[in-house]
């Protein structure tokens, strides 16, 4: 009985402020009632005010990680976040493709809200070519989806062509996220599904710079909604709803791009029955 209740995964990088990367998802897929484990990929320095260094794991612990979740565990869903560099990538998509883990959602986190690299540049190609074709969902934000794709997005309906180039890369559902675009007062999220269905997601604009673990949030709680055994559509909304429910509802910590508020949704009330 003890492995019946619902266990997800992240795959990512510490941020040792606590705002984002492995933190953020341990806190999200806890709050939604989810027994969250860990592989971690590499180790960040960092803070409010930005990332000051960041060191790889070697891939030896990585699978060695990946292996002891396996040999005792029953994950239902997993994620990945901040994944370093090439070498580091094709550790992750080695173990991928040796245990199954449940429906994949991968944040391509490439860049930290102060600006920071968390992925090398040749490990793009890589995260597109190989890891992507695992992926149930990727969450991209613009810049991200502008690198995978080498398109560039200026308007609403350049998300659309976009997500369409996302599919055909091999994903099978995609949601870029608008939270980029300052030109008015929602953030709109533009969803493709499998089956062709596409929607829009929006969300009053809230003028903060507490932003920091945005997509690893979202991504997070998609992937605690995917173990729960929530449908792609039904993750996707709870975690638009969550995220908007940690941001609105915020906390100050830090002299810089503040955290989230994680335990918002126990006050804003988040539909799980979508």
């Amino acid at each position: 009985m003890t492995e019946q209740f619902p266990q997800a995964l992240s795959i990512a990088g510490s941020d040792s402020g606590g705002g984002a990367g492995m933190q953020a998802d341990l806190k999200t897929i806890q709050e939604r009632h989810v027994f969250a484990t860990t592989v971690l990929v590499a180790i960040t320095a960092q803070n409010t005010l930005g990332v000051s260094d960041a060191l790889p794991l070697p891939t030896k612990i990585i699978n060695e990680q990946f292996a002891a979740l396996n040999e005792d565990l029953q994950i239902k869903a997993c994620k990945t976040g901040m994944l370093a560099d090439v070498t580091r990538v094709r550790a992750v998509v080695t173990n991928l493709k040796k245990y199954n883990f449940g429906p994949l959602t991968v944040d391509p986190v490439m860049i930290a809200k102060g600006g920071a690299s968390l992925l090398s540049e040749d490990a793009v190609e890589v995260v597109r070519d190989e890891l992507l074709p695992l992926a149930t969902i990727v969450t991209p934000n613009l810049p991200e989806a502008e690198k995978l794709t080498g398109e560039s997005i200026k308007t609403t309906e350049d998300m659309q062509v976009v997500a369409k180039k996302l599919q055909k890369m091999g994903v099978n559902n995609v949601m870029i996220k608008g939270g980029h675009f300052n030109n008015d007062d929602q953030s709109r999220d533009f969803v493709l599904l499998e089956n062709g269905q596409s929607f829009w997601l929006s969300a009053p604009r809230v003028e903060t710079v507490n932003t920091h673990g945005t997509g690893d949030t979202l991504s997070a709680c998609i992937t605690a909604e995917l173990a729960k055994g929530k449908s792609v559509e039904q993750a996707i909304r709870i975690g638009k709803q969550f995220v908007d429910a940690t941001i609105r509802d915020g906390i100050k910590v830090g002299h810089g791009h503040g955290p989230l508020n994680h335990w918002a949704y126990r006050k804003v009330e988040v539909d799980d029955e979508i």
